[in-house]
């Protein structure tokens, strides 16, 4: 398929810190497959970081290049896959502005996501408008590109649905289907876990993995990771469920079938932790240390890097621009 006729795929990350081996289970393994069948942009979503880090601009800022350095290092191709930074995307702002009065902050309110995102940040009637208002400015950035394919999480799925609302009712209002709904991709791999067993892998819960772990670091948080904590001795029979390692191997372990072997030897006993521990730290460094060295590598090259950010984002302007036009064409603004 040439890019005009492949399906266009718009995916992107908050640079609030490097990423870890949460995203790379959740989308980036197959963010680098999809760049094969799709026309795929994704988008450093540095505006969005704001949200809740307004007063570290700095941190946001150095994230843009500590994020591009993992997305390169895992293999998205820059002749494949446009990058590009939010920030640097004027009409993103400009259709957000637009969108913003075809939705009511009770609808906002009631999106799950963003219910779940302000209790898990205390904000209570504390609410940055830009965070309340992060699923139009989401919309935006999706039919900006005109994407019609959105790689997600579960808890992301509210997002994809309040745009296309915002979609249908733009089209409604210019008379014509100017913006395509879009649909979402889910992960075939659920939510990693932290490796302390806690619901999310998260840099400020200090339970990662980020993609340039060393071999020390990688040792250090699989030894860490938890188990059965009534599997006191060898013999004793173990749960597989809840238990951290297994959960690793089942997303990182290739050999899908020795990994069924273990389950079954541990929930019958014989099976010690320390040896299916070291199994999973053979299986992190075979697959982290070919990225640290890639990521290492370039960078020594960061003038690359921004060529490549730079070049990717002066052709998104021209693509978000087009939908801009179009959508004030639509809506009967004027354009002197």
């Amino acid at each position: 398929m040439t890019n005009a006729t492949r399906p266009i795929i718009l995916t992107g990350d908050r640079p609030t810190g490097q990423l870890h081996l949460g995203h790379f289970v959740g989308s980036l393994r197959s963010r680098v497959g999809l760049q094969d069948s799709h026309q795929q942009y994704i988008l450093l979503a540095d505006t969005q970081a704001l949200t809740d880090n307004a007063d570290n601009v700095e941190k946001v800022r150095n994230n843009i290049i500590q994020v591009a350095l993992d997305y390169l290092a895992v293999g998205i191709d820059p002749s494949k896959t446009t990058i590009c930074i939010q920030s640097c995307l004027p009409a993103l702002f400009e259709l957000t502005s637009y969108y913003m009065n075809f939705v009511t902050v009770a609808r906002l309110e009631r999106n799950p996501t963003i219910k779940s995102e302000i209790q898990m940040r205390g904000f209570e009637r504390d609410i940055p408008a830009g965070f309340l208002y992060y699923p139009v400015s989401q919309a935006a950035d999706i039919t900006a590109f005109k994407a019609t394919v959105v790689p997600v999480g579960e808890d992301q799925v509210p997002m994809i649905e309040q745009t296309n609302e915002l979609v249908r009712r733009v089209n409604r209002q210019i008379g014509h289907e100017v913006l395509p709904e879009c649909q979402a991709l889910l992960s075939n791999t659920g939510r990693l876990v932290g490796f302390d067993g806690k619901a999310k892998m998260s840099k400020s819960l200090g339970n990662t993995i980020v993609l340039d772990a060393s071999d020390k670091d990688i040792k250090k948080a699989v030894n860490a990771m938890y188990t059965d904590p009534n599997h006191l001795r060898i013999e004793d029979p173990g749960q597989v469920e809840g238990n951290v390692v297994f959960t690793y191997l089942d997303a990182f372990d290739p050999n899908k079938a020795e990994v069924e072997e273990l389950k079954a030897h541990y929930r019958r006993g014989g099976l010690g932790d320390g040896t299916v521990k070291k199994r999973l730290e053979a299986v992190l460094v075979e697959l982290i240390a070919p990225i640290r060295e890639r990521r290492q590598e370039l960078a020594k090259r960061p003038d690359d890097v921004m060529d490549i950010l730079r070049q990717g984002t002066l052709e998104c302007q021209k693509i978000t621009a087009q939908t801009l036009d179009e959508v004030k064409e639509g809506l009967g603004l004027f354009k002197l």
